[in-house]
């Protein structure tokens, strides 16, 4: 099956979604992905409606049906979020938080992943060393804070004062303003990241169990295409899915046009560290299947990406088919107004892979997965 030259309108297209590390379950991706074709749809000048999300056991999706001039394309959407992954650890204390972010980050460092991250994108090594850089800072503040008598050799009466003045600052004033980046929110990425890569933690174990069923019955439907779809951390966590329904049952896949589309692609976040052996083999596994093309789209204003690296090869695989890269330019894409209000907010850069455009560009989320051109078209953009 040839990928370089696909040609026709598709009219049936199943799309398998794993977004990335956001607090947001199934519906409010809906409602995100419908606002954004809303607008898509206006811009390029088609039709389309967003229906409901529907569940079937542990599936849920939701059906968008387009039209244009001379086409019509139905796409059913399969979200495979970990919503309650996000919630769970996002949900204990704050201590706790800290403390098992600290603990995840030390592991990365002692697996080699920051040194890696440095060697390779030094921007993800920045994005990873900021939130426990910044916290680490607010930590020895409150601590001068609290030890300010001993220091300026007054009366060690005031220490308990001292302490309860250290106490506010950092728990009420430094936290508070340091989630404008969304600091505690990282912690649990990386603990996420750690648990990806080494598959050690039941509740990931879990949640990819139940979820192979659901993939497994997406894939069995019929239609012209399937589009597998992963955003930043989602990417590992798909290469996990898919590379264990390659391992188990390579039948599965075999004669569907199937196409992969990392978007923000970390899978070097989690395949870079020495515990994840078992995905760098996904990686190289789903590379070498013929009935997979898999694409890679990067951003140079993306900071969350590991622009211009080859993931296959650094996952240890430099005989497999190495995935394209499609480069997309958010000036090209983006209003100059909303460049300039986006540009410096590093997470909502991330987002934009999977979100409307105010001008016509190569790429497009939307159009891909509800368009009529094939998907393997948008790695061509030229």
């Amino acid at each position: 099956m040839s990928y370089d030259k696909p040609s026709g309108h598709v009219t049936k297209r199943i799309v398998l979604h794993f977004p990335g590390f956001e607090p947001l379950d199934a519906i409010r991706h809906q409602a995100r992905y419908k606002r954004s074709a809303v607008k898509t749809a206006k811009l390029q000048d088609f039709e389309v409606e967003v229906g409901p999300v529907q569940t079937e056991g542990q599936s849920r999706y939701f059906d968008v049906d387009s039209q244009g001039a001379d086409w019509q394309t139905s796409s059913r959407v399969y979200v495979f979020d970990h919503d309650e992954i996000v919630k769970s650890l996002n949900g204990r204390s704050t201590l706790r938080r800290m403390v098992a972010g600290y603990s995840s980050a030390a592991r990365v460092v002692w697996e080699g992943g920051a040194f890696s991250y440095f060697r390779h994108a030094w921007r993800f090594g920045l994005f990873f060393i900021f939130p426990f850089l910044l916290v680490a800072i607010g930590i020895g503040l409150s601590l001068l804070i609290g030890t300010a008598p001993y220091w300026l050799a007054l009366e060690s009466s005031l220490l308990v004062l001292s302490a309860i003045v250290a106490y506010v600052t950092f728990f009420k004033l430094f936290l508070p303003w340091s989630e404008k980046w969304h600091t505690l929110h990282l912690f649990s990425d990386w603990e996420l990241a750690v648990a990806v890569a080494s598959l050690e933690k039941p509740y990931f174990k879990q949640w990819l169990e139940e979820n192979l069923a659901s993939v497994r019955a997406a894939l069995n439907e019929p239609a012209d295409e399937y589009v597998i779809t992963s955003h930043s951390m989602g990417s590992s966590i798909a290469t996990q899915v898919i590379g264990t329904l390659v391992e188990r049952e390579p039948s599965l896949l075999e004669g569907k046009r199937i196409i992969f589309v990392t978007l923000g692609g970390a899978i070097l976040q989690c395949a870079l560290l020495r515990s994840a052996e078992v995905l760098r083999a996904r990686v190289g596994a789903i590379a070498r299947v013929k009935d997979i093309f898999w694409f890679d789209v990067q951003c140079l204003t993306d900071a969350i990406n590991f622009y211009r690296c080859q993931v296959v090869a650094l996952a240890g695989h430099h005989d497999a088919p190495q995935p394209p890269i499609v480069f997309i330019r958010l000036k090209h894409m983006l209003s100059p107004e909303r460049y300039r209000r986006i540009k410096r907010d590093f997470l909502r850069v991330h987002r934009q892979y999977v979100l409307d455009a105010d001008l016509r560009a190569p790429f497009d989320f939307t159009l891909m997965t509800a368009g009529p051109l094939p998907a393997a078209s948008f790695a061509n953009p030229n």
